[in-house]
């Protein structure tokens, strides 16, 4: 798919899987099947300075600051930008085919498991220190873990049992050094890529220099993190310990940031400022970057068959392809579609009227593949429900519903064998509607063509389209009795993906019974069986306390096989999270499969011997 020239596709899908199997020293795999180009290919003359600007995702506006992420603020360009200010402990980093949280990026040592794995001790790295020249110590982590323990309904990552609940005790040993003391015995690949990776330090001198109670000082760090319109100038937010800082940052969604100068970390800013741009629409985006306007941006898929006209204007053209799963959110609440689509059969049905390969071959121009299941493609071996509209209309008829004017309708009320299911009256259309985020003729086109298929089986579908960030507040867990509830039925944010994972791709936070992310309030036992096998296992642990991982890919396959056939959600093309376009004077862009940003190591060449 996509410029085949510069990856390498099939073969790597299962050096991934080796990876996860075996690689004791990765925490996870990088994403299947690709090898992308070296982005930051170095040559020429370095140019310290300039300012580079990158193009943000059609109709996105990045619009929470704070380092602990409240529901409906989850976008992924969001994380970006706070990791910019706030250095997590632990950062995901490619190395070949697969993904380290060993990154030199990262705030602290890689942690050291003791105790039956039952107890984790972390050391901070020398040397750090925040912008206002004071030093970042064991405190600030604890000032965090502290907002999440004492908060944590109303943070966004949080899963019961999970952090913090699987924190007994957090002990400072010294200023740099602390310990986990954890509820019971963990998997050290999971507990690192999927547990710690949210750690971060916040800046307690200067973000709660009264003391207040962690429940009064949560409190008030959300009224300022609500507060879109002062991010730039609120001084709470100026005090950061990342490579960046914040310039501008507006209510349209630019965001200009320059170097923190008392960064201390290994990889310095070589720019002056990086401007990250949002457009209404792809369309929009496009007509700039043809015109120069942006340094690293993207071209619509349809336009990959042109990338040559855009080397020629001195751009390379690459998908930055993400670990990732795209899909349509079910929302099992709903007052009436609720009933139909907690129904095994037609939840089958409607993936069976989904043909993902000619969405990803002709509307995504090959810079898409098939969802299979819960985790990434490369991880999964078969599809349990391919297009296949013949038998997704049998399906329906055999559970009692029959054409009415091209309409299918209930005509066998009931919960026995052969009927409709329990909470479908007689006659009940077979009606659902889909919120759809906006901005990408792709997307457009994607729903277009399953509302065309779900059409030929009798099934209307009625698809209103919003922002994405509108989409992403409407689309959260809700309880029955809410109103929000009865908003939606069917979401879809996936344009750039729906889900991207930590190196461990386990699926805690998206399917598990009332999981900060389950969007559609999905609840089965087996898959919550499943994910907690993933997490950790009854065998005792072995002596070398890295975990076992050869038992963890059994397990992690038996959960994605699992839940492929449960479909707690409809699976659809996942696409590149953009086909990227960068100009050749700009070096050294990473595109991270997780979508984390540095562009502390970007930096200007000289181009025809004038610098930039």
């Amino acid at each position: 798919m996509g410029l085949r020239s510069t990856r390498i596709r099939g073969p790597l899908g299962r050096v991934a899987v080796a990876a996860l199997l075996g690689a004791v020293a990765l925490v996870g795999c990088g994403p299947s099947g690709n090898v992308v180009t070296d982005l930051g290919a170095t040559g020429g003359t370095p140019v310290e300075g300039g300012t580079a600007t990158m193009a943000l995702p059609p109709a996105s506006t990045p619009n929470w600051i704070f380092p602990i992420g409240a529901p409906g603020y989850l976008a992924s360009y969001n994380s970006a930008i706070q990791d910019l200010l706030f250095l997590r402990l632990f950062m995901p980093e490619q190395k070949g085919a697969a993904l380290t949280m060993d990154s030199p990026r990262g705030l602290a040592e890689m942690p050291r498991y003791s105790d039956g794995n039952t107890t984790v001790s972390i050391t901070l790295k020398k040397g750090h220190r925040w912008s206002d020249g004071k030093p970042v110590t064991t405190r600030d982590v604890k000032f965090w873990f502290d907002l999440i323990k004492y908060n944590k309904q109303d943070w966004a990552s949080y899963s019961p049992k999970l952090l913090p609940d699987d924190v007994k005790a957090f002990e400072i040993v010294d200023d740099r050094t602390f310990r986990l003391r954890l509820d019971r015995a963990y998997n050290p690949t999971w507990f690192t890529a999927n547990e710690l990776q949210d750690f971060v330090a916040l800046p307690v001198h200067a973000w709660n220099p009264g003391h207040q109670s962690p429940r009064q000082a949560f409190a008030r760090l959300m009224r300022h993190a609500r507060q879109f319109s002062a991010f730039a100038t609120d001084p709470l937010w100026k005090t950061v310990n990342g490579p960046w800082r914040i310039e501008k940052w507006t209510t349209s969604g630019q965001v200009s940031l320059i170097p923190n100068k008392k960064y201390r970390g290994p990889d310095t800013p070589h720019l002056d400022r990086v401007v990250l741009k949002p457009f209404t629409t792809a369309d929009s985006e496009f007509n700039v970057l043809r015109a120069g306007g942006v340094d690293y941006g993207y071209i619509p898929p349809s336009v990959m068959a042109q990338s040559t006209k855009f080397k020629e204007m001195g751009y390379r053209i690459d998908p930055w392809e993400g670990w990732a799963i795209t899909y349509i959110v079910l929302n099992y609440h709903h007052p009436t579609a609720g009933p139909l689509l907690r129904q095994d059969y037609l939840r089958q049905a409607l993936q069976r009227l989904i043909d993902q390969k000619s969405i990803s071959r002709v509307i995504w121009h090959g810079s898409a593949t098939p969802t299979l299941g819960p985790v990434p493609a490369g991880l999964l071996d078969a599809d349990p429900y391919p297009y296949d509209p013949k038998r997704a209309k049998a399906l329906l008829a055999r559970h009692g519903w029959a054409d009415r004017d091209g309409t299918l309708h209930c005509v066998r009320p009931g919960r026995g064998t052969g009927e409709c299911g329990a909470g479908i009256h007689d006659g009940q259309e077979l009606w659902l509607s889909l919120l759809s985020q906006s901005g990408s003729t792709e997307t457009s086109n994607t729903m277009q063509a399953i509302k065309s298929e779900f059409g030929k089986a009798g099934i209307t579908l009625d698809i209103r389209q919003q922002p994405l960030n509108t989409v992403l507040g409407t689309t959260v867990p809700c309880k029955q009795t809410e109103p929000l509830c009865a908003q939606w039925q069917l979401g879809f944010f996936g344009t750039q993906g729906s889900w991207y994972f930590p190196p461990d791709p386990s699926g805690e936070q998206i399917f598990a019974s009332n999981a900060p992310s389950n969007m559609g309030n999905w609840s089965d036992p087996r898959t919550d069986r499943l994910i907690r096998a993933t997490e950790y296992s009854d065998r005792p642990p072995p002596t070398s306390g890295r975990g076992d991982p050869h038992l963890a890919s059994l397990l992690l396959r038996d959960y994605g096989r699992e839940v492929a056939r449960r479909l707690p959600v409809l699976w659809t093309p996942n696409p590149a999270y953009q086909v990227s376009a960068i100009r050749n004077d700009l070096r050294g862009v990473d595109q991270n499969p997780t979508l984390s940003l540095a562009p502390q190591n970007w930096y200007f060449v000289k181009k025809g011997g004038a610098g930039r």
